[in-house]
């Protein structure tokens, strides 16, 4: 959550998602981990348009109000990427995929800012989703 980190963050996930193809009205995860992610680049495409929105998945729907599970910058209909801190196992971005999907979104892909590579990555694409990681745990732990 440091600053230059989000802007880092930002920066580099929208042009991954761009270089992708992935076009998505929204970006959004599970909460806690992927929300500076999302925020990062949805704050990023306001500075290079078009605009993509943020939204939070929440682990289970609120008791009171509107009693939804995701928050934000989302209505059915919407075409999102799902975006994770870290990928491990993959089940953080399933559940969210499948409660995007469960209120009527599309999701065209998964981003991870790391992928620890256990098996995470290889999970979210068995699930027919293209999955994408800014950079490989092996690559950070790399002698230089």
């Amino acid at each position: 959550m440091h600053a230059e980190g989000l802007a880092h963050i930002g920066y580099l996930g929208l042009a991954a998602m761009r270089r992708l193809g992935w076009t998505a009205d929204a970006v959004g995860g599970m909460t806690l981990g992927a929300d500076p992610v999302a925020y990062a680049i949805a704050a990023a495409s306001h500075a290079d348009p078009p605009e993509i929105h943020g939204f939070t998945v929440r682990k289970t729907a609120k008791a009171h109000g509107a009693a939804r599970r995701i928050e934000g910058c989302f209505a059915a209909g919407s075409r999102v990427v799902v975006v994770e801190d870290v990928i491990t196992t993959g089940g953080s971005a399933l559940d969210a995929v499948r409660a995007v999907r469960e209120e009527g979104g599309t999701v065209v892909g998964v981003l991870a800012v790391v992928d620890r590579g256990e098996g995470g990555a290889d999970a979210i694409t068995r699930e027919g989703l293209p999955v994408h990681a800014l950079v490989a745990l092996s690559e950070l732990l790399a002698p230089s």
